[in-house]
């Protein structure tokens, strides 16, 4: 039986992954950790990670990007494999994630849907392919969410850079100014509304032609399933950088 310490057990996404785990006979929830809890949690849940002693086996993260310090220490001290699925870190944090993973085993992606990974590798194929045609990339969101653009439209934009001859600029607010694209631009637009779980839509804009290719999200069910699944492949692992390339790999 694994057993998961889930950090934000309080939260929409604890609520999710709770409700999944229980469905599951190979794994359980021993403990959670939420501040302010806004759900009923059927397990002990402490203020911080800190405060639990217990072991688990693997820490499953869906909660804010002020707990990562605390929660990369604890997985460095304790030797707890993490699943980070929180999103919204700067680039200073993932760059602390990093350099945790030299002693510890995390695993990290901008987004826990094994369609939006699938995404990336077409993303790739396509900047690959189709040389000289401008991009944009349009993601939309529920009208809580805090960043913009979302960490996984950032992601596809990392990715396509990648591939691309030239180095790229990201360009965030055409209104500020006035001028022509420039073909080594990426473009990305946020939108936020309503109860909109996730959107993102690449656009590869040639001569006479337009590619585009899109994701949607309808649950946030395929979030809590992609970080349980990644949990149940990080535990035992050796100290390093994970994401879902690697668990795809192995499946």
């Amino acid at each position: 039986m694994l057993s998961v310490l889930l950090s934000g057990c309080g939260g929409k996404m604890g609520g999710v992954i709770s409700s999944n785990i229980a469905q599951r006979k190979n794994m359980e929830i021993i403990a959670g950790v939420d501040p302010n809890p806004a759900v009923e949690c059927t397990f002990p849940v402490f203020t911080g990670i800190a405060d639990f002693n217990g072991q688990a086996d693997v820490i499953i993260d869906f909660s804010h990007p002020a707990a990562l310090a605390s929660l990369l220490e604890y997985s460095v001290n304790t030797g707890t494999p993490a699943v980070l699925a929180t999103t919204g870190y700067s680039s200073a944090q993932i760059d602390e994630i990093k350099k945790a993973a030299a002693k510890t085993a995390l695993f990290f992606t901008a987004n826990m849907s094994l369609g939006i990974n699938l995404l990336v590798s077409l993303a790739k194929k396509a900047a690959a392919v189709l040389s000289g045609f401008d991009i944009e990339i349009i993601e939309a969101h529920h009208n809580q969410k805090i960043d913009a653009p979302s960490g996984t439209a950032i992601m596809l934009a990392d990715s396509i850079s990648e591939v691309l001859p030239e180095p790229c600029r990201y360009v965030y607010d055409r209104h500020s100014q006035r001028k022509k694209r420039d073909k080594r631009e990426i473009g990305l637009h946020a939108v936020r509304g309503g109860s909109i779980v996730g959107e993102h839509e690449i656009l590869f804009a040639g001569d006479d032609e337009v590619v585009t290719l899109t994701h949607k999200a309808y649950s946030k069910n395929i979030f809590a399933v992609g970080s349980i699944n990644a949990a149940a492949f990080l535990a035992g692992k050796a100290p390093g950088l994970y994401d879902m390339s690697d668990l795809v790999a192995n499946a």
